[in-house]
């Protein structure tokens, strides 16, 4: 007999939907767009051929619908790894937990999750208006240190070769890092940029933001952005690709991150078409999957 999880365990709400989310199976399309702003959902919908879902929970909005015959789901996640395990673990419940009977499927289904962001360069050369696809998310967050999941060999060497340059800091959580898909980093990033994406806990201190306070670790981006090895290096800092990397792995999906930069950390730029560039890169994102 398969084992039934728990009401507190799986949360439902009364139509049978997943608690946060708001969603049942059939709302899902075969891609999924998530995106931390919820105004951007209709960003990326206004594409669509045709919406078929609108739905809504707090902060998580869900658009479903078309586009050039596929058929897609777009999600505001929130900000932060927090949002995104709630996300992550609620998607794979719509698609491996039968929500019925309360127990895992015998077979699995393996989702493709794509996130569509805005990001802060870490080198002067990574100008405002340009993509960067993620091929590593390295955790500053600490999510991934409370599940089981231990780095494949190529990551445990990047790990620890990012480690001992950067050395031990108090103040900041136990790394990790995990890579993204390396099938939709290749067919999604053509002319784009790659590389590690630095995910913090926090917009201001953890991104080395000074306001009306001294900062506990005031090297960190000289300390971040001066990692290499070989062409490898922490091309931009933001707030839920780490999460995204290790959940996917955990759960058996496929996952990636392209990042529009809206801001280089470096050189203080920043830039002053951010929406005609989200829509260049949503644009594209969409194309590519849809082929």
């Amino acid at each position: 007999m398969k084992k039934q999880l728990s009401p507190s365990e799986l949360i439902l709400n009364t139509d049978g939907s997943v608690y946060h989310l708001h969603l049942l199976p059939e709302d899902l399309g075969e891609h999924i767009l998530t995106v931390g702003d919820p105004d951007r959902v209709a960003s990326v919908s206004k594409f669509f051929d045709k919406i078929e879902v609108r739905k809504q929970k707090r902060e998580f909005i869900t658009h479903t619908g078309t586009y050039k015959g596929k058929r897609f789901t777009v999600l505001s996640t929130g900000i932060g790894t927090d949002n995104i395990d709630i996300a992550f673990n609620e998607l794979d419940a719509l698609v491996n937990i039968d929500l019925k009977n309360r127990s895992i499927k015998d077979q699995l289904t393996s989702l493709k999750i794509i996130r569509l962001g805005t990001s802060g360069a870490l080198h002067a050369d990574i100008a405002p208006d340009s993509f960067v696809v993620s091929e590593y998310g390295l955790g500053f967050d600490g999510l991934m240190n409370f599940y089981k999941l231990a780095p494949n060999e190529d990551e445990s060497r990047v790990l620890s070769s990012f480690n001992a340059h950067f050395g031990n800091a108090e103040t900041i959580a136990k790394l990790y890092l995990f890579g993204t898909s390396p099938s939709l980093v290749k067919q999604l990033g053509e002319g784009m940029l790659k590389g590690i994406t630095a995910t913090c806990s926090g917009f201001y201190a953890p991104q080395g933001r000074v306001l009306r306070y001294e900062l506990a670790y005031p090297e960190l981006i000289d300390k971040i952005s001066s990692y290499r090895d070989g062409d490898l290096r922490v091309t931009n800092f933001e707030m839920e690709t780490s999460a995204m990397c290790g959940l996917a792995r955990l759960l058996g999906h496929e996952t990636c991150s392209v990042n529009a930069i809206v801001a280089n950390r470096i050189t203080g730029a920043f830039t002053n078409k951010a929406e005609e560039t989200m829509d260049r890169m949503i644009q594209t994102v969409l194309d590519r999957l849809a082929v």
